[in-house]
């Protein structure tokens, strides 16, 4: 029985051993999550760029333009022969009466002459975002368009052709044609180079008298030192008999006419009604030794006259004068 009994008991103690433990179990961790929304971008409102071409003119004046000028009123010939060159003719609403080429301008408004006083009145009703002047016109006349609140830009005359390429790109500038003046600069350029060289090596320099107006016979206008006519009748292979003259412009006896005995006669003044056969009737003209070997010319005056462009039109037909060898055959 005692046997029995730790039998049993015996396998209680082997029946609890072997059971499986128990696990403990443990709360659940709560993890919060915090969402921050970012904040909210602040955008911050920027005014246009306005692009301000400020460029200082011929008298020392600082003038500013927001965009280029659409609406241009020239006051001079050169101005507007330049303005044309450069593809910026469709720009201009205004010219002055002078102003006579290329052939489209007779279709834009006149505002009359520009010597003395202007018709301001005419210049102020075309609304004009830009007059532009030259030195044909006064610092007087530019005041006066500015004390009305027209913007006013005044070239002065180029000295020399590298004065006119600079021009060329300032009138870009002013009018939104900077490609279109660049390319004509650089074919100008290319066209006074060819001059030059083809001069380079003459030995021979005809002497040249130049007229301007010969209304006086004994003491007609000529071109002195420093003028543009001078520079190129230099440039294309001659001798300008006025440089011994102390003005850029200025009459010149007959007597030192007689004196320096000029190869060539060129006469600037044949639109007014000078013929080339008058000089030989002219007193003390007959024995020159241009009337003698009938070397006397008609040119157009505007081609030496007029700082733009054209000038080099007449550098080339000065060479076809002074050097007609030199010049190739088309």
């Amino acid at each position: 029985m005692l046997r029995k009994t730790l039998l049993i008991t015996l396998l209680i103690a082997l029946m609890t051993a072997c059971a499986p433990q128990a696990t403990p179990t443990t709360a659940p961790v709560t993890t919060e999550i915090v969402v921050t929304e970012a904040p909210a971008t602040k955008t911050v409102e920027t005014a246009p760029v306005v692009l301000t071409l400020t460029l200082t003119d011929g008298l020392g004046r600082e003038v500013q333009l927001n965009e280029p000028a659409q609406r241009v009123v020239s006051l001079a010939p050169s101005i507007t022969e330049i303005l044309f060159a450069i593809g910026a003719g469709s720009q201009v609403v205004g010219r002055d009466d002078l102003s006579d080429f290329p052939a489209e301008v007779q279709s834009i408004a006149s505002i009359g002459a520009t010597y003395g006083d202007l018709n301001t009145e005419a210049i102020v009703a075309l609304e004009p975002d830009l007059v532009i002047a030259a030195e044909i016109n006064t610092p007087e006349q530019v005041k006066s368009l500015e004390d009305l609140g027209s913007t006013v830009y005044y070239f002065k005359n180029p000295t020399d052709f590298e004065g006119v390429y600079k021009d060329l790109g300032t009138m870009g500038q002013l009018t939104g044609h900077e490609d279109e003046a660049a390319a004509l600069a650089d074919s100008l350029s290319k066209r006074v180079e060819a001059v030059e060289a083809a001069v380079a090596n003459i030995t021979e320099k005809p002497t040249v008298f130049y007229e301007i107006d010969g209304t006086d016979t004994a003491k007609p206008w000529t071109t002195g030192p420093d003028t543009f006519m001078d520079t190129m009748i230099t440039m294309a292979g001659g001798v300008n008999i006025g440089g011994v003259l102390s003005d850029q412009y200025a009459q010149i006896s007959v007597e030192e006419i007689v004196l320096q005995n000029p190869d060539i006669i060129i006469l600037g003044d044949t639109l007014y009604g000078v013929t080339i056969e008058s000089i030989a009737g002219r007193a003390g003209w007959g024995d020159l030794t241009a009337v003698q070997e009938n070397k006397i010319f008609s040119f157009d005056d505007n081609l030496a006259s007029r700082p733009g462009p054209r000038l080099v039109d007449g550098l080339e037909e000065l060479l076809k004068i002074l050097h007609p060898e030199l010049v190739p055959a088309s």
